[in-house]
């Protein structure tokens, strides 16, 4: 049975076109699944009986449902979903002050990356997603909105590595962008990597502005092969020179981000090497203290060293802002919730 968000109106219009029925119904049928927000197609009560019948046979609105719902008292919201093949992923609803709605993707389930201080790869990659169970993501986030608010942005930063599955995500930011659909700006949504230059060269020839931020983690290539394993036989300078490139492209700033692991990659040499490595870039450095994971030995560094360390890069001249925890005692991290429901059904 298809999935009907992940339709084209295309796709839709030529199974209507082949049941004898009018066109103008794809526009009803659409408004419901991403305006108004149908979950059940009796719901849909503009449409004739005999078409939901139809519909009700020849497709589905949901691919998932929630195996959990932890919220935090900052407002942050995360759902594990379950697939029908029993496959968990995790998506969050983010809030802030400024009436940003933001969902939180992910792209597979588990990763193959490897970083080692991330709960999404402990178990390694079973699979990507479809471009359906990514936007059956952003439905069911949406679906946590009251009627008068919307999403208005997206990153994927959720579990598994976006450039490892452009053939599920590009036609799902198809949907996200689509007026018809969500509506939300290309330039509202962010695609973090931990930088693939071949997927980068992908992404840049689409010649989409989506806003790519690099996890880059370390300034030299023996720091990262050691935290991101990915690294070995790609390289920094590789990434640095695609970046380049998807920025020459497409005129977006990249987005550096760098976790800082207490005693490891939070020192002032980092510092000052990584100052030197972007300096003359088109770039924004997001400093993010290390989220911790209940299995991992690395620690969250004091306050006092992640502003010595983004003070350092400031005065280089670099732009620099710190991003802090949010969702703290939800599993915000990714992949934890996924890891801890599922140890906990096991036992």
């Amino acid at each position: 049975m298809d999935y009907l968000p992940e339709l084209t109106r295309e796709r839709l219009t030529a199974w209507m076109t082949e049941h004898g029925l009018p066109k103008y119904r794809v526009d009803q049928i659409r408004r419901w699944i991403f305006q108004r927000r149908a979950d059940a197609f009796e719901k849909m009560n503009d449409l004739p009986k005999k078409l939901r019948a139809e519909l009700e046979v020849a497709f589905r609105l949901r691919c998932s449902s929630p195996a959990a719902h932890p919220i935090s008292s900052d407002g942050t919201e995360k759902l594990l979903l379950e697939f029908d093949d029993a496959q968990r992923i995790e998506t969050v609803l983010l809030r802030d002050d400024r009436g940003h709605r933001t969902a939180c993707l992910s792209t597979q389930v588990g990763c193959a990356m490897g970083c080692v201080f991330c709960a999404s790869g402990l178990d390694g990659v079973v699979r990507n997603l479809t471009s359906g169970e990514i936007i059956e993501q952003m439905l069911q986030v949406q679906a946590l909105l009251p009627e008068d608010e919307r999403l208005s942005h997206l990153v994927i930063m959720g579990v598994g590595e976006p450039l490892a599955n452009l053939k599920g995500l590009l036609p799902a930011l198809e949907t996200a962008t689509n007026p018809e659909a969500f509506g939300i700006s290309a330039r509202r949504i962010t695609i973090s990597t931990v930088g693939l230059p071949k997927g980068l060269r992908r992404l840049a020839k689409a010649n989409i502005p989506y806003h790519v931020a690099i996890s880059l983690h370390a300034p030299n290539d023996a720091l990262r092969d050691e935290l991101v394993p990915a690294n070995r036989g790609v390289g920094v300078l590789p990434i640095l020179r695609a970046a380049d490139d998807y920025f020459d492209q497409t005129g977006r700033r990249i987005t550096y981000e760098y976790v800082l692991l207490s005693g490891l990659n939070d020192q002032e040499e980092h510092a000052r090497e990584l100052a030197a490595l972007l300096r003359g870039r088109p770039a924004m450095i997001n400093l993010i203290p290390y989220n911790p994971v209940r299995e991992l030995p690395y620690r969250t560094p004091h306050a006092a060293d992640v502003k010595r360390f983004g003070d350092i890069l400031a005065k280089a001249g670099l732009n620099v802002q710190t991003r802090w925890l949010k969702g703290e005692g939800i599993d915000a991290a990714c992949g934890q919730l996924r890891r801890s429901k599922g140890e906990s059904e096991s036992i």
